[in-house]
């Protein structure tokens, strides 16, 4: 039986990262879980990452050697804040936009809206001109599945271009083994236009 990764707490007179809390604290709990040991509870968890003390200890193990920590924090990271989840769904709420004008029966609609939120399905129609996928998804949950499924892959995709600490600022903050991780070539193509409505999206 494997004992779970020892958590040191950082020394008054370490080295401090602006950017350690931030990490530490954003980041989704199966990324913290994947690094010390899958067998931890949600709430054990929580209650680590709400450790200021150990924030410069977590940093390290979720960064590894991608993330400079020094660079944390000195400005907002590429989604300005935002969830990257949301940024997800809106991504790829304009990927199946033809699939969401297509909706007309309300119950089916509902659905479709208590999976993505009323911002996601208003979202991917007013950029209809943009929607990627040709094929039309007429059942509401394949259709979220779907939604989700293209969204975090342009918003890996789209990732990609930037460093590797910029990415991992967004991308730890997604829990373990979404596809945000492994975008196909026909998310690559689409990323850039994507995100940079979303993106925009969020400026405003």
């Amino acid at each position: 039986m494997s004992l779970p990764m020892p958590i040191q707490t950082a020394r008054p007179d370490g080295p401090h990262f602006p950017g350690a809390s931030e990490l530490a604290a954003s980041a989704h709990p199966t990324r913290l879980a994947a690094r010390l040991d899958p067998a931890l509870s949600a709430e054990t968890l929580v209650k680590l990452q709400k450790c200021s003390r150990l924030h410069p200890r977590l940093a390290e193990l979720l960064g590894n050697d991608d993330v400079d920590l020094n660079h944390i924090g000195c400005r907002p990271d590429l989604l300005r804040g935002h969830d990257p989840y949301r940024a997800a769904l809106l991504a790829g709420s304009i990927w199946h936009a033809r699939s969401l004008v297509a909706f007309v029966s309300q119950p089916e609609l509902a659905i479709l809206v208590k999976r993505i939120g009323v911002d996601a399905h208003a979202f991917g129609i007013r950029h209809l001109l943009h929607a990627v996928d040709k094929r039309l998804i007429s059942d509401p949950e394949k259709l979220a599945q779907q939604i989700e499924y293209d969204g975090h892959a342009c918003l890996g995709a789209w990732l990609q271009d930037s460093s590797a600490t910029e990415r991992n600022r967004v991308l730890l903050r997604l829990p373990e083994g979404t596809a945000a991780e492994t975008p196909a070539h026909e998310h690559w193509t689409a990323a850039g236009q994507l995100l940079s409505l979303v993106v925009a999206h969020f400026e405003t």
